[in-house]
């Protein structure tokens, strides 16, 4: 009678075992020694801004002065939703000015008049808050507003009557990220700064304070602190 051969180690059932050899662990990336500095605007809204609202209308509480809660940056795109190709070229332009990849917004009624159908593309928009907010108010007024053509000032009257102040730009060209001889539509954009003021003449204030260039105001410079 034949002797039976011992099964090899780590057979069972007469099928040869599988092993499975563990994924190496990605390497953490070492953590910056220092946190990066807070964005220019808002260490001039802590040391300047602040001060100069709390001495003119006598608020103490450091919660109670209105501030900037966030920025909407939208834009209407025409007849884009006919035409794929200016459609993401829009997308591509406001997401190189914002740094955030924007909404597309869509009709919620049907309007024959301007042919436009329910649930058609009808615009963009970008909300911006926390660091990204203040890096994009920062560079708009210091680089994008002073390049509007023929710019004598914003205009000190665009507000809501609740604390919200609106500002259009005629094209995206005014914007240094943007190369002119790539742009192939040409699109305005409206820019709506949202603040916790109860009224206009706070928010006037909050925003005169912070840099905001209107004609008929005096205009505290950015790094400048109020004497």
């Amino acid at each position: 009678m034949a002797e039976k051969k011992p099964k090899a180690q780590g057979a069972t059932g007469g099928r040869a075992s599988v092993t499975y050899k563990a994924k190496p662990k990605k390497k953490k990336t070492a953590k910056p020694e220092s946190a990066p500095p807070p964005p220019r605007l808002k260490a001039h809204y802590a040391e300047v801004v602040r001060p100069g609202m709390k001495a003119k209308f006598g608020v103490q509480n450091d919660w109670a002065l209105p501030r900037v809660t966030k920025i909407v940056v939208s834009m209407g795109i025409g007849d884009a939703h006919e035409k794929p190709q200016k459609l993401e070229a829009l997308i591509d332009d406001l997401e190189t000015v914002t740094g955030q990849r924007p909404v597309v917004t869509r009709a919620r009624i049907s309007v024959a008049n301007f042919k436009l159908r329910q649930g058609m593309a009808n615009g963009l928009k970008v909300t911006l808050r926390g660091p990204r907010m203040w890096e994009f108010l920062d560079r708009l007024l210091s680089t994008v507003v002073p390049r509007m053509r023929d710019f004598r000032g914003l205009s000190s009257k665009s507000f809501d009557g609740r604390g919200n102040y609106s500002v259009g730009l005629p094209d995206q060209l005014v914007f240094p990220e943007i190369k002119g001889d790539k742009v192939e539509h040409y699109h305005g954009m409206n820019i709506c700064v949202c603040t916790t003021a109860e009224d206009d003449e706070q928010a006037r204030e909050l925003l005169r304070l912070m840099g905001f260039p209107f004609r008929d105001l005096q205009v505290e410079l950015l790094g400048r602190k109020e004497s």
